[in-house]
């Protein structure tokens, strides 16, 4: 006997998958993204990709197999039904004799909710909207990553918090220029990271590939070099790479020392503008050229790490 269940989607209009080799969840909305016959499904945390039937979630087969085994319960009970039989007593015993098939206790319906996750994205490349844990991922239908598409939305939201900069009050408005650079610097680090992680087999040496850290460009520009032969700032002049290390190491002063220059900040950077014990200067023009850089260094990182144009 053969059965077919459905599996709705959720209130969002997402269904839940689940990576057969990581057992990552991960959510779809089904009639967005790629069409065709014989497309792969992709694990958006793993990158594993196989046949969309084996992404199907161990709630959504325990679900699946309790209604096929319900249906087969009461297809049965069905055919019992027709063979009631009630003979009525006669002879000389006066015997009677019958059968009834009673419904009785059926196995249950095991229902189930899908998750609420963390990230919801829409592939840049294929229009694929899928929902997943953390906020790097693959896309589910065509395999693209997405840190690219996540740094930029996010350099987006420091131009905009930088655009409302110029409409309050100065305190808010230098609160919210460095909250613009730290945030600069938070996301090339992200997504330097994650870059890194996602192609660490073209590594000359993987085992160092978590230790790099982007939030000191120098450094990370050593590293990289050393360990994907890959130039950092091959896709900026050397002014600007001169100006957003500062800006760098700006963003470190104000993170840690409360935006005072000490004497390693100085020697570090022989900023000509700072004073030993007084705040460094950083203004909205500053981190939006930071924004521009940062957007060239990672365009240019990615694709040197993912087409091998170093």
């Amino acid at each position: 006997m053969q059965s077919s269940v459905e599996i709705k989607p959720d209130e969002f209009g997402f269904t839940g998958r689940e990576c057969p080799e990581c057992k990552g969840y991960f959510k779809i909305q089904f009639g967005t993204g790629l069409t065709g016959e014989g497309l792969k499904c992709h694990c958006p945390y793993c990158g594993h990709v196989g046949e969309p039937d084996d992404f199907f979630t161990e709630a959504q087969i325990e679900y699946a197999n309790s209604v096929a085994v319900r249906k087969c319960s009461d297809a049965l009970l069905k055919e019992l039904k027709k063979s009631e039989f009630n003979y009525k007593p006669k002879g000389e015993f006066d015997l009677g004799i019958s059968m009834k098939v009673g419904r009785g206790r059926l196995p249950p319906i095991r229902h189930y909710k899908e998750k609420n996750l963390e990230t919801e994205v829409v592939c840049d490349n294929c229009t694929l909207r899928y929902a997943v844990y953390g906020v790097f991922a693959f896309c589910p239908d065509c395999g693209q990553h997405n840190s690219l598409q996540t740094l930029d939305k996010n350099l987006e939201v420091v131009e905009k918090m930088l655009d409302l900069a110029n409409k309050v009050e100065a305190d808010i408005a230098n609160k919210l220029v460095e909250d613009g650079l730290e945030n600069c610097v938070s996301i090339l680090d992200g997504f330097g990271r994650e870059l890194c992680r996602i192609h660490a087999n073209k590594a000359t040496n993987p085992g160092k590939v978590g230790r790099v850290s982007f939030q000191r460009l120098e450094d990370a520009k050593t590293k990289i070099l050393h360990i994907f032969e890959h130039d950092l700032s091959t896709h900026t002049t050397a002014d600007e790479w001169h100006a957003v290390n500062l800006n760098f190491h700006k963003r470190h002063v104000i993170a840690h020392k409360m935006g005072v220059a000490d004497r390693e900040y100085i020697s570090k950077t022989k900023d000509p503008k700072a004073i030993l014990d007084r705040k460094v200067a950083i203004t909205a023009e500053d981190v939006r050229f930071t924004v521009a850089v940062v957007r060239k260094i990672a365009h240019g990182f990615f694709d040197g790490i993912t087409t091998g144009n170093r």
